[in-house]
Formats: C-alpha cells, sequence, structure tokens
C-alpha cells in the first residue's frame, strides 16, 4: 500500500512541476505579466524532468501512465488557480484519463 501512495504522490509532484512551468510562461506571454516568470517557469520544468526519473519504472511506461494524473492536476489547477469550475464533462474525462492510468500502473509484471 505505501508502494502504491508514494507513486500517486510522485506523479501528482511531477504534475504539479509540468503545470506550473506551462502555466508561468502562459501568464507572461498571455496576460503580459512579468518575464522574470522564466527563472521559475525552467526551475519548475527542470524538476518535472528529475521526478520522472525517480519514478520505478521505465520513462515511456511512466510517461503514459502519468497523463491520466496529469489531465487531473490540470483539472484542478483550473478551478483552484484560474477560478474556473471544471464541467461535469472535464470531470468525466479525468475519470476515464485516471482508470486508464491504474490499467497501465496497476497491470501485472514480469
Amino acid at each position: 500500500m505505501f508502494v502504491l501512495l508514494r507513486a500517486v504522490g510522485l506523479f501528482v509532484l511531477t504534475a504539479v512541476a509540468d503545470v506550473m512551468g506551462s502555466y508561468l510562461p502562459y501568464l507572461w506571454l498571455r496576460q503580459g505579466k512579468s518575464p522574470l516568470l522564466l527563472v521559475p517557469a525552467a526551475a519548475s520544468l527542470a524538476a518535472f524532468a528529475w521526478l520522472l526519473t525517480l519514478h520505478p519504472t521505465g520513462a515511456s511506461r511512466t510517461y503514459a501512465a502519468y497523463g491520466g494524473v496529469y489531465i487531473t492536476v490540470a483539472l484542478v489547477w483550473l478551478w483552484a488557480v484560474e477560478g474556473e469550475r471544471p464541467s461535469a464533462w472535464d470531470i468525466a474525462g479525468a475519470l476515464v484519463a485516471l482508470a486508464g492510468m491504474a490499467i497501465i500502473v496497476l497491470a501485472p509484471r514480469r
């Protein structure tokens, strides 16, 4: 159980680093915020790449499974940071993506 909780936590941290690293340049480019936001954005994307290396399975499988968590975290970010509540369709899509992620992560391995 601890291994599963650690993996979920690691996936969430990875997704937050990815979303933040993409969101900060968006603020600069689309909303006219300070270009200094690129500094924490670059650090966040570097952390994202490093966090991917901490996952116990191969990089490609990890990245495929990570997609489901990324979608969910992006929708939580939409609500918490941007103030826009996800629709029922957003939530349904995230649940489908998480189901796909669970199939990839929990599949029996040799």
